[in-house]
């Protein structure tokens, strides 16, 4: 009898642990086979990204090649981007991807599955803004984060070459639209990169003076889905960063060089990022139809409407997880698109899919909030816990929040790699340190 073949479109933090751990489970025994698919060939975990724009976190020695990963964890890794399904023939079709300059690297595919699960992740949503799309950055991938970094730094060389401004105002600014947990964390980030500056030869950038960094919110506060206290937490820090923090703006335009706020206000600036708003990738809407066939549900929002078995509505045999899925809770709300959401439903489903797959039912998928941490760079960290002990939230800051976001981050390497690996990778990194630039400026 043959092995049923178990195909996962994503390798994302969901994606990439439901591959890990299936080929664990399933592969290595001989139970299935698992392949994974992914348009790109190596993995970075998404909530660094702010890290990499900045230019204090170096990828190379974070990054996971799916390549070697699949090797040491018995699945299969595809180069390329899903195009359609093919539903009644359990088909999925990949698109041929391509090098640099233009040269085919592998054709377009077609993968037959027993399983399919869809981890694409999601976009940033800049809600149709006029100039959002041709005059912004969103830090969706780690090629958008490379390229804002590198004009964050072209920036700071023209600045470096220009005397002061004789109305004193700053020579440079960044602006960041969205005050949720990308855009507070990148805004001190930016602030803690241009501190270094000096000591790379920019001796005439000073960061008070030369580069102001402006967050612009139009919700009342900042890290406004999270707890009242956290986002005012948050705020103060930045504002003893002399980091401009604007809530209650909307904004409406933006252009090569300004933003434009619904109130009124122009900001002008040199580099943008939007940070604001999330949806799923717009080509999941009519994914799965053609030929007679009724496309896969979804939302306003691109997502796959799934079951509490992370089943989607109309196809028990494709599955949905992280933040390209709708996932029902009881209380009639959805599981928040969060990094913690995707693991919790990776490690749920690498357990029942075996028995879903069968035809068996299993309990439900229950989301459990394990409450929230944003770092602020290297001057704080701010967060609260969720959990039974707390008997509710409880809030934390400074250096212990410090220290549970690193935790947060070796719990990923370790579902990826397990303990020898991430005490190996813990090891490098701090070695790593002690001869490595604080900043990368290329």
């Amino acid at each position: 009898m043959p092995q049923p073949h178990i195909v996962i479109v994503g390798g994302g933090a969901g994606g990439l642990a439901l591959a890990t751990q299936l080929g664990r489970r399933l592969a290595r025994k001989g139970r299935a086979e698992v392949t994974l698919v992914d348009s790109e060939r190596t993995h970075v975990w998404k909530p660094l990204l702010h890290q990499l724009a900045a230019g204090s976190f170096d990828t190379h020695a974070e990054e996971i090649e799916y390549l070697a990963q699949a090797h040491a964890h018995h699945f299969r890794f595809r180069l390329g981007s899903l195009t359609a399904v093919d539903r009644k023939r359990k088909r999925v079709h990949l698109a041929a991807t391509h090098d640099d300059t233009g040269a085919e690297i592998t054709p377009a595919q077609e993968l037959p599955y027993d399983a399919l699960v869809i981890a694409v992740g999601s976009l940033t949503n800049d809600f149709g803004t006029p100039g959002a799309a041709e005059h912004t950055i969103k830090l969706d991938t780690p090629r958008a984060a490379r390229r804002f970094n590198d004009r964050l730094i072209n920036a700071c060389i023209r600045a470096q070459s220009l005397p002061p401004r004789a109305d004193g105002l700053p020579r440079l600014t960044v602006t960041i639209v969205g005050g949720g947990a990308t855009g507070v964390e990148l805004a001190a980030e930016l602030h803690a990169a241009a501190r270094v500056f000096a000591h790379y030869g920019f001796d005439r950038l000073q960061p008070q003076r030369d580069m102001r960094i402006v967050l612009v919110e139009a919700a009342p506060r900042v890290l406004a889905q999270l707890p009242e206290r956290l986002g005012h937490a948050a705020e103060r820090e930045l504002r003893k960063l002399s980091i401009e923090v604007l809530t209650g703006e909307k904004v409406v335009e933006v252009t090569a060089d300004q933003v434009r706020t619904q109130s009124g206000r122009v900001i002008d600036s040199t580099n943008t990022v939007w940070a604001a708003g999330v949806k799923a990738p717009e080509f999941l809407r009519g994914l799965g139809g053609g030929d007679g066939v009724q496309p896969l549900e979804t939302n306003r929002l691109n997502q796959l409407v799934v079951t509490d078995r992370l089943q989607t509505t109309r196809d028990p045999a494709i599955f949905a997880l992280g933040d390209c899925a709708a996932c029902p809770q009881p209380d009639g709300s959805f599981v928040p698109p969060r990094a913690q959401a995707a693991a919790q439903q990776a490690h749920w489903l690498a357990r029942a899919l075996p028995t879903l797959m069968a035809g068996g039912d299993v309990a439900p998928y229950r989301y459990r909030d394990q409450g929230s941490l944003v770092s602020l760079s290297d001057y704080s960290s701010v967060g609260s816990l969720m959990g039974s002990l707390t008997r509710g939230s409880l809030f934390v800051e400074g250096q212990i929040a410090k220290w549970m976001y690193w935790a947060l981050h070796k719990q990923h390497q370790f579902a990826l790699g397990g303990l020898r690996k991430t005490a190996l990778i813990t090891l490098s990194e701090w070695i790593d340190r002690t001869h490595r630039p604080r900043i990368k400026l290329h």
